[in-house]
C-alpha cells in the first residue's frame, strides 16, 4: 500500500483528496489529510461578513463532513517535512510517512511582518478581513463606527484574491450610503501598485469608478511602518497617510514549516513548475493552491482549474510517465462593485481580462468586464456551488483551461 499525504484540508487540499480518491485504486493507495482543526472556512465569505451579508455560521463547515468518508483526517500542527526521508513530523512528535506528498496549506496574513502593525491599536483602529476572526471583529467595529478617515491598505503583493481590497472599498462605500453616513467617511485606497487597476483593458472598463465614489487612491505606496501613536501609515519615501480606521491586507505568507523544511522561498511558498505544480526540488512533492509560487492569482478559481489539470498529471506521474497536461494559470473572479452589481473577469498567465460573454460565446449568461446584477447574483450563488460542487470534487460545466470563445480578441495588442 502506497501513501499519499496531503497537508492542508482547505479548498485545494480537499478538492485534490476527493478527486484522487475516486481515481486511485483503494487497494493500492491510502490518502491521508492533515490539518490543525476541523473548521473548513468559505473564505470568499470573509469579504461580506463585515457588511452583514453573511453570518459567521454561514461560512464554516466541518472538514470531516466535506471530505470523502474513506479518507482519514489527522488533526495536528505540522512541524516540518523531511523530504529526503519522505516523512512529515507533527508538533506532538507524530511521524507520518509518504510515497507522494501534496502541500496545500495556503497562505495567511502576517501582520507581525510590518513594524507597528501589531500594536495596541490592533483590533481597535487597525483591522483586517482576510481571516475569519478578523472579519468577525471588523463586522463589530463597523456596526457602530461613527465615521472618519477609512484607509484600505495592501502591504505587498501577492495576496489572496487580489481584487478583494477593491471590492471591500466598493462595498464599504455602498454600506455607508445605505446607512446615510457616507458624507461622514473619507476613504483612501493605498496600494503598492502604480494604480488601482494595472491591466489596461480592465482599467478602462472600471473607468473612474473610484473617483466617482469619492475614494482617493495613493499609489506606489511601499509601507514601512504603521505609526500607532499618530495613527498613520508611513512609506519608505516618507509619505504619511493618516487614518481613524485602517483596514489592512497584511503581507501574505505560506506556512512557516515550509521554510523550516527547506522547501520555501522568502514568502514560505513552494517553488514549483507552473504548468504541473511539481516541486522544483523533489519529484515526490506537489504544492497546490495558494501554497505554491506560480504567477497566477491566489484565488479559489485558480485552485479549482489547477486541480482539474493536476489530477491527470498526478496519475501519469505515479505511473512513471511524462506529465502531458499543462495548467495555463486560468482564473476568473466576480468583482463586487456595490449597488447590487458586480463585474466578472476571466484570464490566465498570458491573456489579461477581456470583455465579452462567459462561459458561452454570444450567450453568456455572464458578462465580462461589465457591471451587472446577474454577476452579483452569481457571486452570491457561488457559495452553494463551493460547498456542493467544487469542494466535493464534482465536475463543473466550465473548461479548466481558459477559452477565448466569447471574448473581444480584437482588443489584444501585441508588444
Amino acid at each position: 500500500m502506497r501513501n499519499l499525504l496531503i497537508l492542508g484540508g482547505g479548498t485545494a487540499g480537499t478538492m485534490a483528496a476527493n478527486k484522487l480518491r475516486r481515481m486511485l485504486p483503494d487497494n493500492d493507495w491510502q490518502i491521508t489529510v492533515v490539518d490543525a482543526d476541523d473548521d473548513h472556512r468559505y473564505q470568499p465569505g470573509f469579504l461580506f461578513m463585515p457588511f452583514g451579508t453573511y453570518r459567521p455560521d454561514q461560512v464554516t463547515k466541518s472538514r470531516r463532513k466535506v471530505l470523502n468518508k474513506d479518507i482519514p483526517l489527522v488533526y495536528g500542527e505540522i512541524d516540518r517535512v523531511l523530504p529526503d526521508e519522505k516523512g512529515v513530523v507533527l508538533a506532538d512528535g507524530t511521524r507520518l510517512d509518504y510515497d507522494m506528498l501534496i502541500i496545500a496549506t495556503g497562505v495567511t496574513p502576517r501582520p507581525d511582518q510590518t513594524p507597528g502593525m501589531l500594536s495596541d491599536e490592533w483590533g481597535v483602529s487597525v483591522h483586517e478581513f482576510y481571516t475569519y476572526e478578523g472579519s468577525v471583529a471588523l463586522a463589530k467595529k463597523l456596526h457602530d463606527w461613527p465615521g472618519g478617515r477609512l484607509v484600505i491598505n495592501i502591504v505587498e503583493m501577492p495576496i489572496k484574491c487580489p481584487v478583494a481590497p477593491l471590492e471591500f472599498s466598493f462595498l464599504a462605500d455602498d454600506f455607508f450610503k445605505v446607512r446615510g453616513m457616507r458624507d461622514k467617511v473619507e476613504m483612501t485606497y493605498v496600494t503598492p501598485l502604480p494604480a488601482a487597476f494595472t491591466k489596461p483593458i480592465a482599467a478602462q472598463a472600471f473607468g473612474n469608478s473610484l473617483d466617482e465614489k469619492g475614494i482617493a487612491v495613493e499609489p506606489d505606496f511601499m509601507l514601512m511602518e504603521v505609526d500607532s501613536e499618530k495613527k498613520a501609515l508611513v512609506s519608505y519615501d516618507e509619505r504619511e497617510v493618516p487614518f481613524d480606521l485602517l483596514v489592512t491586507i497584511p503581507l501574505n505568507m505560506g506556512a512557516d514549516f515550509i521554510t523550516r523544511s527547506g522547501l520555501g522561498n522568502e514568502l514560505n511558498l513552494v517553488p514549483v513548475d507552473k504548468f504541473t505544480q511539481l516541486s522544483k526540488q523533489y519529484d515526490t512533492i506537489f504544492a497546490l493552491g495558494d501554497a505554491n509560487d506560480i504567477p497566477a492569482s491566489k484565488a479559489g478559481s485558480v485552485a479549482h482549474f489547477e486541480i482539474d489539470i493536476f489530477v491527470e498529471n498526478f496519475m501519469q506521474h505515479i505511473a512513471g510517465k511524462a506529465m502531458t497536461h499543462q495548467f495555463d494559470g486560468h482564473a476568473n473572479c466576480f468583482i463586487e462593485t456595490g449597488g447590487g452589481k458586480a463585474m466578472l473577469i476571466d484570464f490566465n498567465y498570458d491573456t489579461e481580462p477581456l470583455p465579452g460573454k462567459y462561459p458561452v460565446a454570444g450567450i453568456g449568461p455572464m458578462s465580462l468586464l461589465k457591471e451587472t446584477r446577474l454577476n452579483h447574483m452569481g457571486k452570491l450563488a457561488f457559495k452553494w456551488v463551493y460547498w456542493n460542487v467544487l469542494v466535493p470534487g464534482r465536475s463543473m460545466p466550465v473548461p479548466a483551461l481558459m477559452s477565448m470563445s466569447g471574448k473581444r480578441t480584437d482588443l489584444i495588442t501585441t508588444p
